[in-house]
């Protein structure tokens, strides 16, 4: 089933919650939506907006006639345009002040498709935590989609949240259930997910405060996934089979439909381009940098968009690469350092001058994808293990916070693509793992894994593969079902 020129062009409004790694993949689901011939608006925060132009260019988010660019406010008072906005005052102030600027932004479209004919709205694509969006897709009469951006795993580990309080275990009872060994506790009572511990539950649950808002927060908008009509998830049935599979008994339909990144490459849409999502300016002299070195010799550092780290912390991560004395590529953010500024010690910088490139930001998926990049110390966020999955990356993973504890440990332990390290970080330790990564058995075996699953990716995102096939339905007999 598709539409005919006869027919209204379908126009989608795709909202993500407003950070780096929820934005990345609704931009990638965008994009291919118009590549299936979609009219899309694509809904930032003012605050974001304006970062995507400071970070692009003015000329960045100009979009198409069918791909266009609107804001709504956020609520929050103006901050540091350099840095992540904080990510529970966001989760506060969103669903109380957020409302009712997308309910009229919804209708001046809707008014529009009669004065410019541009199309009626037809569906919304809304991020799995901006929750409110049903209340107003319901009150409007539009159909709506969740996009979760997380791993199966991840959502699977949120929807758990409420069990565990049901249970008694959350919130923690004893102020010292970070060392009294509670984290230890083994959960084996959830479907698809055999030996998790607490600690390799998503960070939230960490709290001996009921009222916490974080946790509060992610338990109400997972089980509101519950009400949604379908459930879109940026993985792949070959790598997350087992949670796939006992979620898809008791939720909504699931299309699996990743990772987008690589599907994007079989749908690609020349003209879209120059639209891209990072909230910070790439760097275009690291890949110069990179082809200056030999193959499969450089460790890419990155933690993410949100995560950060003490000032010592930081030091024990410079002198563990350095001590290495492999080449690597280290991207470091303004805001890095938990409320100061990153500086790295001058003698750090002359140790390490002839064989490191350290920047703000860089075009992460390409790269990992360059030929001399061996290895990944990361955080775990979704969105950078996909790409790592995607150019065979044997990964370091150093999970921050969220549902990163649940996506180290499936690399550690169910797909054995990665290393995990300890979170008081030691210098002698991120050496060893460093070193263990590039030539060590331990290091082969990831290596070896990783290959096995970039073709399971590539097939899965291949004509015909898996995550084709759903997608081609979600368009076909969902997106466009009259």
């Amino acid at each position: 089933m598709g539409f005919s020129v006869a027919d209204p062009k379908p126009h989608v409004v795709c909202i993500p919650y407003p950070a780096q790694g929820h934005i990345t993949p609704m931009l990638m689901l965008a994009k291919l939506l118009h590549y299936k011939g979609f009219h899309i608006t694509f809904v930032n925060t003012e605050f974001n907006h304006q970062r995507l132009l400071n970070s692009r260019g003015s000329d960045a988010l100009k979009g198409f006639p069918d791909f266009c660019f609107k804001t709504i406010p956020d609520g929050l008072p103006p901050s540091d345009l350099n840095a992540t906005q904080d990510i529970p005052a966001l989760c506060e102030s969103i669903p109380k002040n957020c409302l009712s600027p997308l309910k009229n932004l919804l209708l001046r479209l809707n008014e529009s498709a009669e004065s410019v004919g541009t199309p009626l709205v037809t569906c919304i694509i809304s991020d799995g935590v901006m929750g409110f969006t049903q209340d107003v897709a319901q009150e409007l009469g539009i159909p709506e989609i969740m996009f979760w951006t997380t791993s199966a795993c991840g959502f699977m580990a949120y929807l758990q949240y409420k069990n565990l309080r049901e249970s008694g275990i959350v919130p923690f009872k004893d102020e010292d259930f970070l060392t009294n060994g509670c984290l230890e506790t083994v959960v084996n009572s959830v479907p698809g997910m055999k030996d998790m511990r607490l600690k390799d539950y998503p960070s939230f649950i960490r709290t001996t405060d009921p009222n916490d808002l974080m946790l509060n927060f992610i338990d109400r908008e997972s089980q509101r996934t519950s009400k949604a009509s379908h459930i879109i998830l940026n993985t792949f049935d070959a790598l997350e089979t087992d949670v796939l599979q006992a979620m898809r008994s008791f939720l909504p339909p699931i299309h699996t439909v990743g990772p987008l990144h690589m599907l994007l490459r079989e749908m690609h849409d020349d003209r879209l381009d120059s639209l891209g999502s990072n909230l910070w300016r790439e760097d275009p002299e690291c890949i110069k940098w990179l082809d200056s070195k030999e193959p499969k010799s450089v460790v890419l550092v990155n933690f993410g968009s949100i995560a950060v780290m003490s000032a010592e912390q930081m030091i024990e991560f410079a002198w563990g690469l350095a001590n290495s004395k492999y080449p690597f590529m280290w991207i470091i953010r303004p805001d890095l350092v938990n409320g100061k500024k990153a500086i790295l010690p001058p003698e750090f910088i002359v140790e390490t001058k002839d064989r490191s490139f350290i920047t703000n930001w860089c075009p992460q998926e390409r790269v990992l994808g360059h030929p001399s990049v061996a290895g990944f110390l990361m955080h775990s966020g979704w969105n950078s293990t996909l790409d790592a999955i995607g150019a065979d990356v044997p990964l370091i993973c150093w999970p921050f916070f969220a549902e990163q504890q649940t996506n180290c440990w499936y690399c550690c332990n169910s797909w054995d693509i990665g290393m995990e390290i300890d979170n008081n970080v030691n210098r002698d330790e991120v050496e060893n793992l460093v070193r263990e990564l590039m030539v060590g058995d331990k290091g082969k075996q990831m290596k070896r894994n990783a290959q096995v699953w970039k073709k399971a990716a590539v097939k899965a995102t291949k004509s015909g593969g898996s995550s084709f096939v759903n997608f081609e339905r979600l368009v076909k007999e969902v997106l466009l079902k009259k």
